[in-house]
């Protein structure tokens, strides 16, 4: 079991090959029934169980705080290690990659391709789809013509950056591309894994509840949007859409927000105003040292004339 995030390794499988993800045997341990003298785990408020207080902000049977530190440290380094690769190698490409985070049943495939069927034509895509099993989800996608790679994580819970370096491999990408990761169905794990990507942005649809950035913080703190989806049902739901982005913007007051519904294609056109903002910003962003430079160059030019 993961002792950063409770996860089994279980099989990583890459399009149906295995693979590994090259965190180290110590996310596992084994498991110990709990004990009443387990201390700085559990804090006893109103009769409700915390087990997340202490400095790991997280509880695994048998293992102290300090130990669980120690090994999420370990964990999330070699993690990040991954990232920064990544994160250089979509640079060097000018890929600006986005990490698709929601629960399970969000919408979150269903709008990545009608975005891609909208979008495909004027910019080059790739998706990685992350699940626990069966490749539904890439299928879905390559019949838009996009390419897709599916990352089956076993009994993990989410995406890391070795599995994604290693999904990489199996694209051919232009310049300038956008790179959509779509994690395994998750409001926890993900939340603490960096992929490399730019962005990422959650995806929560309006029959999960406006309280669920209350409930899954971490999540909504590390995105930089959020995608209200299926706004469609909102005449048939009891759901109170300015609640819900209070709440987000209680944990994060950056996060941008777009409502939207991939069915009826409300707020898609915004969405697809941001991804094109954002896309374009990188490539100014790696381009603004090459014409700083060209302008020097200029200058010394003219100097000799």
């Amino acid at each position: 079991m993961c002792n950063s995030c409770g996860c089994s390794h279980g099989e990583t499988r890459i399009d149906g090959q295995p693979a590994h993800s090259g965190l180290g045997d110590e996310q596992h341990h084994d498991h110990h029934p709990l004990h009443a003298h387990d201390a700085g785990v559990i804090e006893k408020q109103r009769d409700d169980l915390h087990f997340g207080k202490g400095p790991a902000h997280a509880h695994a049977p048998g293992l102290s705080q300090s130990r669980m530190v120690q090994i999420e440290q370990s964990i999330l380094s070699k993690n990040d290690h991954y990232a920064e690769q990544n994160r250089a190698s979509f640079a060097s490409q000018q890929i600006l990659a986005l990490n698709l985070v929601s629960s399970p049943g969000s919408g979150k495939t269903t709008l990545l391709t009608e975005t891609l069927n909208n979008i495909k034509d004027r910019i080059n895509c790739a998706v990685i789809e992350g699940d626990q099993e069966t490749a539904n989800d890439a299928e879905r996608i390559r019949t838009t013509g996009v390419q897709a790679v599916q990352i089956n994580t076993g009994k993990g819970c989410h995406l890391d950056a070795h599995m994604v370096g290693h999904a990489m491999d199996s694209f051919i990408f232009n310049q300038q591309g956008l790179l959509f990761i779509e994690n395994v169905g998750n409001l926890v794990c993900p939340a603490g894994f960096d992929l490399g990507e730019a962005h990422k942005v959650a995806i929560l649809s309006v029959t999960e509840g406006e309280d669920k950035p209350l409930k899954y913080p971490d999540m909504f703190y590390a995105a930089d949007l959020l995608l209200l989806n299926k706004i469609d049902l909102l005449p048939y739901l009891n759901f109170d859409v300015q609640a819900c982005m209070d709440n987000a913007k209680k944990i994060n007051p950056d996060i941008d927000i777009i409502q939207c519904s991939a069915t009826s294609g409300e707020g898609m056109e915004e969405w697809y105003n941001w991804l094109e903002t954002r896309r374009q910003a990188q490539i100014d962003t790696i381009l603004e040292p090459l014409k700083h430079r060209l302008k020097i160059l200029e200058a010394c030019r003219d100097r000799r004339i």
